[in-house]
């Protein structure tokens, strides 16, 4: 009898056990849960971060080098996991993950972090996501695509009331010749 009691607890135990193990699975399991287009960005990280580790073990990178590029893959994944979660769309935009002695990378002349807004466009360029702790703070920017850029530069010109500069053309009119004189023989 306590046998089968024994057997019986086991066999619950193992047939829940996949919905527990779900549920505290990594991500990287549960990227069934995604659509095509979050399954191959994390695909895309995944594949990162093997590279990062393979050029560690042959030591051709820095212990610090490799930290921070692991640091910055685990932070562009929580964020891409929380923007797909709470869009539910199966969208990724083109993220990019920096560290404040490393703004300079993505703008000519850095802006202080500490006056970034969530959700903000910086530069015309960027829009901060945020900021993640991931062994070290990265600021977590999505780069705007060209129509977002444009549109955003039109609705500034329209709310200044700029118009956009006219251009002169430059160059050889039209009753210039094109050619130089010829030599005439003498």
């Amino acid at each position: 009898m306590q046998r089968l009691k024994i057997s019986w607890v086991l066999i619950v135990f193992l047939s829940s056990s996949p919905a527990v193990f779900s549920q505290h699975a990594p991500a990287s399991i549960k990227n069934s849960e995604f659509g095509p287009v979050m399954r191959a960005y994390l695909g895309y990280l995944k594949n990162e971060q093997e590279v990062v580790d393979d050029r560690n073990s042959r030591r051709e990178i820095s212990v610090e080098y490799y930290r921070r590029n692991s640091n910055r893959i685990r932070a562009l994944r929580q964020t891409a996991i929380r923007l797909v979660m709470q869009s539910g769309n199966d969208y990724v935009p083109e993220l990019e993950a920096v560290t404040g002695q490393e703004l300079g990378i993505l703008f000519e002349n850095p802006p202080n972090p500490r006056t970034f807004r969530l959700n903000e466009i910086v530069r015309n360029t960027f829009r901060y996501l945020g900021a993640v702790n991931s062994g070290e703070s990265f600021y977590v920017f999505a780069r705007l695509d060209p129509y977002e850029q444009a549109a955003l530069i039109e609705s500034n010109r329209s709310q200044t009331g700029t118009q956009p500069p006219t251009v002169e053309p430059k160059g050889q009119r039209v009753s210039q010749g094109a050619t130089r004189p010829r030599k005439t023989a003498h």
